[in-house]
């Protein structure tokens, strides 16, 4: 019995080295799928955060600019202003319009690459004659250039009436 096991035990030998070098190969595979989804998650993580960045900062600016609009309104300021052009403002979707007439309420704001922007536009709305209208637009950043969010609020006062309707701009207008 004694040379019966060993002639078996020859015969498998050639076997073992193809079937752990498959283990292996299953195991490396297997780990550098689960490497490149880590990276992707990271990645995705990085970018949502950019975005919350920017959307927070650009929110906060909208709402400063918003109360500081309200603010001066209520002291009779606004009134001072210019007449504006009836239909909606679109000086915000010129570059260099929007970078000369935005203000900046904070000086800068923690993680981001620039202070949040905001520019006061006003209007005349033809069906409402003694209300006065403004357009808000504000523009957040994250830790880049390309992580931008911009962000707009209609501000219509009526007398002691303040309506705000408040919307998101899809895509960077320059």
């Amino acid at each position: 019995m004694g040379l019966r096991g060993v002639s078996r035990v020859h015969h498998y030998r050639g076997t073992v080295l193809p079937i752990v070098l498959l283990i292996t190969a299953m195991m490396l595979t297997t780990s550098a799928a689960w490497f490149e989804s880590s990276l992707a998650s990271s990645r995705a993580a990085s970018n949502v955060r950019d975005y919350l960045q920017a959307f927070h900062a650009a929110d906060s600016v909208l709402t400063l600019c918003a109360r500081a609009v309200v603010a001066a309104a209520g002291e009779g300021a606004a009134a001072a202003m210019p007449s504006a052009a009836s239909g909606e403002p679109m000086q915000w979707k010129l570059e260099s319009a929007f970078e000369a007439g935005a203000i900046a309420p904070v000086s800068q704001w923690p993680g981001s690459l620039r202070p949040p922007l905001c520019l006061i536009e006003t209007w005349r709305l033809d069906a409402r004659a003694d209300a006065r209208a403004f357009l808000l637009t504000s523009r957040g950043f994250g830790r880049t250039r390309e992580s931008q969010v911009w962000l707009q609020m209609e501000l219509v006062i009526e007398g002691e009436n303040v309506e705000r309707h408040w919307r998101r701009i899809a895509a960077k207008p320059f």
